[in-house]
């Protein structure tokens, strides 16, 4: 587990209902069923018109990466390609053909199933590369789906704030419902701002991270595989590859 995103959600969330209470506002000032609905109910509804089905499929599906984010054991996956190597030189490349179907991974499966074959590199690079892009693109869409919610959160908390405000009007000649109404139509503006900077925003950029650490280890897995299919030597593409550990 992440342990600093939970440690910053936690902080998060302190934040902003110990300064409620500091500042004299209380944390029972926070809640509000109308600011919820708005802000809340109003962002997933905006996002859903904005996102394919599959694309928020995916999104849903990475959001734990936010806690547990994909293992990336380069150092383990190096090993595992030296070892290949090894074997390749000796037995042939056939005699990678039974380690196929103990790899979990299919992105790794794939690419010894084409050195197995006897691809050339340029089409073990090419065919690889394509898959390599595609799954990037495909998880980049899922992680901006958090991005447009952190966008049009804001703005919809201007919009409780706003029909807040309209509600106070309304009231004008009873001095004492104002102060409640204008502190009430401010909590929108609060749930806004505070989901967009505290959850959405982060969390898509937490996931980009994530992806971008799962395409650089993809590309060492190319590397690697390229050079067993070449006949390279064990030391030679254990020093390649140990560059990606950087």
């Amino acid at each position: 587990m992440d342990i600093l995103s939970l440690i910053g959600l936690v902080l998060a969330a302190c934040a902003i209902l110990i300064g409620a209470v500091l500042k004299g506002a209380g944390i029972h000032s926070l809640l509000s069923g109308a600011a919820f609905m708005i802000v809340v109910v109003g962002t997933i509804a905006a996002i859903c018109i904005q996102t394919p089905l599959h694309v928020m499929k995916r999104a849903l599906s990475i959001l734990p990466w936010v806690f547990n984010p994909p293992t990336t054991e380069r150092d383990t996956m190096i090993k595992k390609m030296v070892e290949w190597s090894n074997t390749a030189r000796k037995q042939g490349l056939l005699g990678l053909e039974s380690l196929i179907e103990r790899e979990r991974d299919e992105f790794v499966r794939k690419g010894l199933q084409l050195v197995v074959d006897g691809s050339e590199p340029e089409i073990i690079r090419s065919v690889m590369e394509v898959d390599l892009h595609t799954r990037e693109q495909a998880d980049t869409r899922a992680a901006k789906v958090f991005e447009g919610m952190g966008i049009y959160a804001p703005t919809l908390g201007i919009i409780g704030a706003v029909l807040g405000l309209m509600a106070v009007m309304q009231n004008l000649a009873d001095p004492a419902k104002l102060g409640h109404g204008i502190a009430a139509a401010f909590v929108a503006t609060i749930y806004g701002i505070g989901f967009a900077n505290l959850f959405f925003l982060p969390v898509a950029s937490k996931l980009k991270v994530s992806i971008q650490g799962l395409s650089q280890t993809r590309e060492m897995v190319i590397e690697g595989m390229i050079s067993i299919a070449q006949g390279e030597n064990p030391r030679s593409i254990e020093a390649k590859l140990q560059g990606y550990l950087h």
